[in-house]
């Protein structure tokens, strides 16, 4: 069977990249973690970002992200490259753009391991990845007026 099916051949995984997107809309922690099950999976580790109230312990008034072009497709092609390590079988990433609210869910990637070492390890390892090479960009406003950008370049 093909890759492309994300089916197995002779009990040998496949690994894949599920779901790799950026968008404006509302995430949904259960569409990630259903992109990345599998009947092989023993373990699926997740991260969710959650807007906070206070940042550098100030009161965080609005927050907005705005990505380059380019993100979607760096965004996928770290997936793709760290679902190629052992043991991975899916990967899923998506991080949201545009003015967000206290509470709201700015990025969730899952990762399904024959083994939950695998499967935390690489979630980090994704996450981390996502923060320092997709160009994405957070500006904050706080309570007293102040603002930053965050991940410019």
């Amino acid at each position: 069977m093909s890759k492309a099916t994300g089916e197995t051949r002779d009990s040998l995984i496949v690994p894949q990249v599920m779901l790799a997107d950026i968008r404006e809309t509302p995430l949904s922690v259960d569409e990630v973690i259903d992109a990345v099950r599998h009947p092989q999976a023993g373990g699926i580790a997740t991260f969710i970002g959650v807007v906070r109230e206070l940042d550098h312990g100030q009161g965080v008034e609005t927050l907005d992200y705005t990505s380059h072009p380019s993100a979607p497709q760096v965004l996928r092609d770290i997936a793709e490259r760290l679902a190629n390590g052992a043991d991975v079988i899916r990967v899923a990433a998506v991080h949201r753009v545009g003015h967000l609210e206290i509470g709201d869910l700015a990025v969730i990637v899952a990762v399904s391991a024959a083994h939950r070492g695998t499967a935390f390890e690489v979630c980090r390892e994704l996450v981390d990845t996502v923060k320092t090479e997709v160009p994405i960009w957070k500006h904050q406003v706080f309570d007293d007026g102040s603002d930053e950008w965050v991940g410019t370049p």
